[in-house]
């Protein structure tokens, strides 16, 4: 499923972030704590080593991944030269408390009166951004939504005397290279409904979960998973829910969306759709294939 879904806004947000980048001193991304790879835009790291601006990569919703592979994910990204990386769960206050003294780590020549600390918050739509700039405010200056691309323009905001804060639009990158990577997007709202089939979305989740969290599946639904792909796990949900549509035959499309809200509200278990090695093993099968 190749999705290229860019709307016309995020242009200008990708020109405007190239230009203020020059003039911050850390660069906050924000990824999906449980698809972190499959959520960090290209082009943010094009911007930011370009401009050689050490950056915090905040792996938000933590307290819906699974905690093997979100330690896994900080191990690889602390290993990174210029790069801090720390799981949160930007909805705590406590946790959102943090970022300024993580970044301040990052850029100890800034934080004075004379040299505010100026950081600029990056990521794709719907990571929790916004979220997070609340949560520093203590206070509602974003607005916060669960469809993508809810900012859409920089805003400015001075915490303190010694500390701006610059949030930026989501910005997508104009074709998403894996369709495993689409997929994973779709899964957790990073893209639209426009511009996928949650039936497909559904489907590629039920394969993945079967793989992984086989149990997670059987204890929500109520099924056997074993022998299933994932159009039966699709159609066990319909199912076991008694989703019919007229003429008695399963409503899959309603089943789908009960999946899909399961998995991002986090009401079927601590979840993860990638890993290092996860990640590492599809790059490799894609070299072999050609794809």
């Amino acid at each position: 499923m190749p999705i290229q879904w860019f709307p016309g806004h995020m242009t200008s947000a990708r020109k405007k972030a190239a230009e203020t980048m020059e003039f911050v001193d850390v660069v906050i991304e924000v990824l999906d704590a449980r698809l972190p790879e499959a959520s960090h835009n290209p082009m943010i790291e094009e911007l930011r080593v370009f401009r050689q601006r050490p950056c915090l990569k905040i792996l938000n919703k933590a307290d819906l991944a699974d905690p093997a592979a979100t330690q896994a994910w900080l191990n690889f990204y602390n290993k990174q030269a210029g790069v801090k990386a720390v799981a949160l769960s930007c909805k705590k206050p406590g946790d959102a408390g943090k970022v300024i003294g993580l970044c301040r780590a990052l850029a100890p020549h800034r934080g004075s009166a004379l040299k505010p600390l100026r950081m600029m918050i990056m990521g794709i739509p719907n990571v929790g951004k916004s979220t997070l700039m609340n949560a520093l405010l203590n206070k509602r200056v974003a607005k916060v939504g669960d469809e993508p691309a809810v900012t859409k323009n920089q805003q400015r905001i001075e915490l303190s005397d010694q500390a701006v804060l610059i949030d930026t639009p989501g910005m997508m990158w104009p074709k998403i290279e894996h369709d495993s990577d689409g997929f994973m997007l779709a899964a957790s709202h990073a893209i639209g409904r426009n511009a996928v089939i949650d039936e497909e979305v559904a489907v590629f989740l039920g394969d993945l979960l079967l793989r992984h969290y086989p149990a997670l599946l059987a204890a929500r639904y109520k099924f056997d998973a074993s022998g299933m792909d994932g159009v039966d796990v699709v159609e066990n949900i319909a199912k076991k829910r008694g989703y019919r549509i007229k003429g008695g035959d399963p409503d899959l499309e309603k089943a789908a969306m009960t999946l899909l809200t399961d998995y991002r509200s986090g009401a079927l278990g601590r979840i993860s759709l990638e890993t290092p090695d996860t990640r590492r093993e599809m790059l490799a099968a894609q070299i072999i294939t050609g794809d």
